[in-house]
C-alpha cells in the first residue's frame, strides 16, 4: 500500500472527496484492471477517454478517482482528486508511485526517426561490457539487468515505464537506455522521467498518419530536449538538417556528433566492407562489425554518449570494436552458393534509401540488388509511393508485398505503392501478395555474389492480417531458402 498524499506529491490537485492520506493499492488509468483499494486516473487518449470509466472503476473496488472532471459521477465512499490535465500529470504520479526509479539511475533517451532501436541497444550491450548492471527499453526488448522482456510499444505506457525502472533500481542497474519515441513524447509517457541524457538521430518522412504534418512531428521530437534538464546531455546529428534545431531551447549541455559537418564527437569511414566498416575516431583505428554510412553514424552516437556518460576514450573504443548488429538491422546472411540476403528493419523512405545506399557503397562489381519491400496498413499511406520510388531508384529488381496488412487490403497497398514507380522502372518490378512467395522469387532470382534487400519488418516474428498476428519471420524464411537450418 502506498499513500495518496505521496503519490501527489509535487503536483497542483483539488481534493474533491475523502482523505488525501488514502491508502492505495495499485495505480491504473485501464478501468479493467483496477481491483478492491486501487487508485483510478481517468485520462482522455487519443481514442478513449477515461472519464468515461469512472463509474466501472468505483464499481470494481476503487477507492481514489484522480481525473479532471466528475460529471455524471454517483456519490460513493470513494477520495476523488480533480488535475487538469492528468495525461501529464500520470508519468509524474507513476514516479512517485514508484518512488521516483529514474532518479536512481542514469538514463539516456533516445530519438529519431531512424537509428533509435540500434543505438539504445548498442549503448546497454556496452555498459554491460564495461562492467555496469543497465536496463533497456527498445522495440525489440525490454531487459532488466539480463532479465529479457517481451517488448509491446517503442516507448510503452508512462505506469509501464516507471514499473520497469523501479525493476531496475531493484536489480541494481545503474544505467537504463531507453528509444523515446515521438507519440510517447505528444502523449506525455515520458513525464516524470529524470533523464540525464537525450541523443537525437534523423528526421525523415513517418507517423504523418499521427502527427499530419512534417512540422508537428519535428515539434513532438524537439520537445524532448526543450524538457531536458541542465543537468542533463543534448547530443544530436550535426550532418542531419534539423539537429541543430534541437538545440535551440535546451538547458542541457550541447553536443553534437558527425561525419562532415564541425562537430564534438567526429569520424571518417576509411574502408567499407559487408562484413564491417574501419573507422578513424578522433585519430583512433578501429575496425568495427557494422556495415552502412548510417551504422557509423549510429557507432559515433554510442561513443559520443559513453564519454559524455564519464567513460574513457581508451575503455569504449575496444569495446565497440566488440559489438555486432542488432536484430533485424542490416543483419547479412549468406547460401552456401555465394548469395546474400539482408534483412532490416526499414519501414520509412529514408530508412529505405540509407540501407540501399549502404549496400551501393560495398557492391564490389556486378552484384544485382533484388529488393522485396512492402508498406504498413492502417498507417501513414503518404509513404508508399515514395517507399516504392526509392526502392526502383537503386535497385535491379523490386517485389512488391505485403507487410503488416493489419485490417486493410494488400492488393490495395501495393497499388499505392505502384503510383510511386516511374514508367521507365515498370519493367523492373513484381507484385507478389504472399510475403514468404516475394521473398523466395528473390532468392530464386538472385545468381552468386547478388544481394537480396528484404526490408520493412526486421526483427518482428509475426504478420498483422486482419487483427490477428501470424508467426512470420524474414529471417527463418530466408534461412529455410539458403538451405542454412
Amino acid at each position: 500500500m502506498t499513500n495518496l498524499k505521496k503519490i501527489l506529491n509535487g503536483l497542483d490537485y483539488e481534493l474533491l472527496a475523502g482523505k488525501p492520506e488514502a491508502a492505495v493499492g495499485q495505480l491504473h488509468f485501464d478501468s479493467r484492471k483496477v481491483t478492491p483499494g486501487d487508485a483510478f486516473v481517468a485520462v482522455a487518449g487519443t481514442h478513449v477517454d477515461g472519464h468515461q470509466f469512472i463509474q466501472k472503476a468505483i464499481a470494481q473496488g476503487a477507492s481514489v478517482i484522480i481525473a479532471e472532471k466528475f460529471e455524471d459521477v454517483e456519490p460513493a465512499d470513494v477520495t476523488f482528486v480533480r488535475m487538469n490535465d492528468t495525461a501529464v500529470a500520470l508519468g509524474q504520479l507513476a514516479a512517485n508511485f514508484y518512488g521516483n526509479p529514474s532518479g536512481k539511475l542514469k538514463v539516456v533517451g533516445v530519438t529519431g526517426t531512424n537509428g533509435k532501436t540500434t543505438i539504445a541497444t548498442l549503448l546497454y550491450l556496452l555498459f554491460k561490457k564495461l562492467g555496469y548492471q543497465a536496463g533497456l527499453i527498445s522495440t525489440i526488448k525490454y531487459y532488466i539487468g539480463d532479465e529479457e522482456l517481451p517488448a509491446t510499444h517503442t516507448t510503452p505506457d508512462a505506469l509501464q515505464i516507471q514499473k520497469l525502472m523501479a525493476l531496475m533500481v531493484e536489480k541494481g542497474c545503474g544505467y537504463c537506455f531507453m528509444e523515446v519515441s515521438s507519440h510517447a513524447i505528444h502523449q506525455d509517457r515520458i513525464s516524470g522521467i529524470d533523464f540525464d541524457g537525450g541523443i537525437f538521430t534523423n528526421l525523415t518522412h513517418d507517423h504523418l498518419d499521427y502527427h499530419q504534418t512534417f512540422a508537428e512531428y519535428l515539434k513532438a521530437k524537439k520537445k524532448f530536449f526543450d524538457q531536458l534538464p541542465a543537468k542533463a546531455f543534448a547530443l544530436t546529428n550535426a550532418d542531419e538538417k534539423n539537429g541543430l534545431v534541437m538545440l535551440q531551447n535546451t538547458a542541457a549541455s550541447k553536443k553534437t556528433y558527425g561525419l562532415k559537418a564541425l562537430a564534438d564527437y567526429k569520424c571518417k569511414v576509411l574502408e567499407k566492407h559487408f562484413d564491417g566498416m574501419l573507422l578513424s575516431v578522433e585519430g583512433q583505428e578501429v575496425w568495427t562489425h557494422f556495415a552502412g554510412l548510417f551504422n557509423a553514424y549510429n557507432l559515433m552516437a554510442v561513443y559520443a554518449a559513453a564519454v559524455l556518460l564519464g567513460e574513457s576514450f581508451e575503455s569504449v573504443l575496444p569495446i565497440i570494436s566488440e559489438l555486432r548488429s542488432v536484430a533485424g538491422r542490416f543483419e547479412i546472411l549468406r547460401s552456401p552458393d555465394g548469395k546474400y540476403a539482408v534483412v532490416d528493419y526499414a519501414h520509412t523512405p529514408d530508412a529505405l534509401k540509407n540501407v540501399l545506399n549502404g549496400i551501393t557503397e560495398i557492391r564490389t562489381g556486378n552484384e544485382q540488388v533484388i529488393t522485396v519491400v512492402g508498406a504498413g496498413g492502417d498507417r501513414d499511406k503518404t509513404k508508399r509511393p515514395i517507399m516504392a520510388h526509392e526502392a526502383a531508384l537503386q535497385s535491379d529488381k523490386v517485389i512488391l508485398t505485403s507487410d503488416n496488412p493489419r485490417s486493410e487490403v494488400p492488393e490495395q497497398i501495393i497499388a499505392d505503392m505502384q503510383t510511386g514507380i516511374e514508367p521507365h522502372q515498370k519493367n523492373k518490378v513484381l507484385s507478389i501478395v504472399s510475403r514468404r512467395e516475394a521473398i523466395r522469387t528473390a532468392c530464386m532470382l538472385a545468381q552468386p555474389g547478388d544481394i537480396v534487400l528484404v526490408a520493412g519488418k526486421g526483427h518482428e516474428d509475426y504478420q498483422e492480417i486482419k487483427g490477428v498476428k501470424h508467426h512470420f519471420d524474414d529471417k527463418e524464411v530466408i534461412k529455410e531458402i539458403f538451405n542454412l537450418n
